[in-house]
């Protein structure tokens, strides 16, 4: 039953009896019709009640992904006589105003200068931990540390309520407490693994966004996206276990903690809920050989749930 806001469904109030038999022509047009009209159009409330979300976005795809946020999917859509979201979400767009956009609406994936500077920052934390452990640095673990926390972690959204940056945090705790474990090698490996993560998830990022503007309905997005997430992380998976083999750390050590940060930067980059991410770092935490394994693998599960959302594709 579809729900509409209680002033455009409230009936109009009863003509006075004083009128008598006549009409007056205008009553066709007058508020009380207006209101019958809106309470017929159940896209009308929906518009009302999403107005923010319909007015601030820059193409219809970015309205659908705010409409399944807040829980509205296909089958909802089809009680505002839409087959789907995206089709409601091209209605809203067309009746919402709109400013005119002298430039084009910033991409999801940088290019250009903007591209270069990612590649750097990810060429950073290797360059520091490579330079330091040749050194032989005391501080190199905790330099490199530091660095694939800032690399792998701070490229994401802040959260809301208390503590926006707790998973933030958290997972720069997991990398520093297992390089004070594992000693400096680990530190080297998680380092040189920052460069094919940025690349990984760079990709990940447009593939999402160019199957989200070819994609007609939910199901159809999240069964065209799962396999891309898939495919970034047997490719990651890879890479960090030859920058582990040639860090000289064990692979069941480093290849697990580095997945994990891994799906850590593509959940808070995408917007995920911090719950489950929150809860997978804490239990990185726990000083078992098995802690690391058993966190990544379950945040996997979550991954593959909430990055298929188009709502996770939306712009920032």
């Amino acid at each position: 039953m579809t729900t509409v806001d209680p002033e455009i469904s409230a009936p109009a109030p009863p003509e006075s009896a004083a009128a008598g038999p006549a009409r007056n022509p205008a009553a066709g047009t007058g508020p009380s019709a207006a209101r019958r009209k809106a309470a017929g159009d159940p896209v009308k409330a929906l518009l009302h009640r999403h107005r923010d979300l319909c007015e601030r976005a820059v193409d219809p795809l970015e309205i659908a992904a705010g409409l399944e946020a807040h829980g509205i999917t296909d089958r909802t859509a089809a009680r505002f006589r839409h087959r789907d979201v995206f089709s409601l979400a091209e209605e809203l767009y067309a009746r919402s105003p709109h400013e005119e956009v002298s430039a084009a609406a910033p991409a999801l994936v940088p290019a250009g200068p903007a591209a270069f500077r990612g590649i750097g920052y990810a060429l950073l934390p290797a360059a520091l931990a490579c330079s330091a452990a040749a050194a032989g640095q005391v501080w190199a673990g905790a330099a490199a540390a530091a660095a694939v926390a800032a690399a792998l972690v701070w490229p994401g959204r802040a959260a809301g309520g208390r503590f926006p940056y707790a998973a933030h945090l958290l997972a720069a705790a997991v990398a520093g407490w297992a390089v004070y474990r594992h000693g400096t090698a680990l530190a080297v490996g998680l380092a040189l693994a920052v460069v094919p993560g940025h690349l990984a998830a760079v990709a990940f990022a447009a593939g999402g966004r160019a199957r989200l503007d070819g994609s007609r309905a939910l199901e159809d997005f999240a069964d065209r996206t799962r396999p891309l997430l898939v495919a970034a992380v047997v490719v990651f998976t890879g890479a960090a276990a030859g920058a582990a083999a040639l860090a000289g750390t064990p692979l069941p050590v480093a290849v697990p903690l580095a997945l994990l940060l891994f799906l850590t930067r593509l959940l808070l980059r995408h917007g995920a809920h911090r719950a489950p991410l929150g809860a997978a770092l804490a239990l990185a935490l726990v000083p078992v050989p098995e802690a690391a394994l058993a966190a990544a693998a379950g945040l996997l599960v979550h991954a593959v749930l909430a990055l298929s959302r188009a709502s996770a594709h939306a712009r920032p």
